[in-house]
């Protein structure tokens, strides 16, 4: 057998067991869902066994029977979910950029530990970080307090249970997704670049428009995909922040499963948020790819 022969049987080999456990647990259990989004919802809960289009309809519109029927909630839901996610990557954005930017100045030993502090979150529960959030924005909570205490209020404000109160968790929750594809590439910036662009008489916010931007182009678009994804489809964070008053698309789908039992009707909403993140992603691709032309 020839040497680039036995590495493609390697190579082959190497592959075969990521490659069967992504074919058995997450293409599977998306077939599944596929299958029972086009199903009737069992009287029990469950499914029955029988074609039907309405689960869909109910949230598109066409949905117009006994049972079935489009109810516009459902749209306006996901549409939320959709500008709480972007509200979420813009304001990681914000947060992001000029951290990175001013860690990556730093000198090694200061900027190993920097980013290491972006990281501890992931150390301690999820739940534990978003009930400090609570202590936080309550009616009593620090926040208000404080603002009480500096007279910029005479009574408290409601931060708890608000669009604010998921974006703010949500946008501390996913900061490291947005921090380190961000950091990578201003790390690669070439500062001759930015030092010929001032010499040559550029403004700095030419210099940023048509130095810094492009260069680090890639990292906010990867950053903004990895952020908008989980963003989207989250529900802890609306669940312990948002309450009752604050419903995304994840915690509708969460309901129709385990409380409504409506498991065709939940695997429609799950396949309308697959539809989103695919093409978000597809725009990725193309975006990634026009950049790259350009450059």
């Amino acid at each position: 057998m020839k040497l680039s022969d036995r590495k493609t049987w390697n190579l082959r080999a190497l592959l075969a067991a990521p490659t069967a456990f992504l074919l058995i647990f997450f293409f599977g259990p998306l077939l599944i869902m596929v299958v029972y989004s086009f199903l009737t919802p069992g009287i029990y809960g469950g499914v029955d066994w029988t074609f039907s289009h309405l689960n869909y309809g109910r949230i598109l519109g066409w949905a117009d029977t006994k049972y079935e029927k489009f109810d516009p909630v459902f749209l306006w839901i996901f549409l939320r979910s959709l500008r709480l996610a972007a509200l979420t990557v813009l304001t990681c954005v914000l947060v992001s950029y000029p951290a990175a930017f001013w860690i990556s100045r730093m000198p090694k030993a200061r900027r190993n530990m920097a980013i290491f502090l972006v990281t501890l979150p992931f150390f301690v529960s999820l739940i534990v970080r978003l009930f400090a959030w609570v202590l936080i924005l309550r009616p009593t909570g620090f926040l208000n307090q404080g603002l009480m205490g500096l007279g910029l209020t005479s009574e408290p404000l409601e931060f708890l249970y608000t669009d604010f109160a998921v974006i703010v968790g949500m946008t501390y929750v996913f900061i490291p997704f947005m921090f380190l594809p961000l950091y990578a590439s201003i790390e690669k910036l070439d500062s001759s670049q930015i030092e010929a662009s001032m010499d040559l008489g550029a403004t700095r916010f030419q210099t940023f428009r048509k130095v810094v931007l492009p260069a680090t182009l890639p990292g906010i678009i990867g950053g903004s995909v990895i952020t908008f994804i989980p963003s989207l489809g989250n529900f802890i964070v609306p669940s312990v922040l948002g309450g009752a008053k604050v419903v995304m698309i994840g915690n509708l789908i969460e309901q129709q499963f385990l409380s409504a039992r409506n498991w065709p009707f939940g695997s429609a909403l799950a396949m309308l948020v697959m539809a989103a993140v695919l093409c978000l992603l597809l725009a990725q691709l193309k975006l990634a790819r026009t950049t790259e032309e350009r450059a």
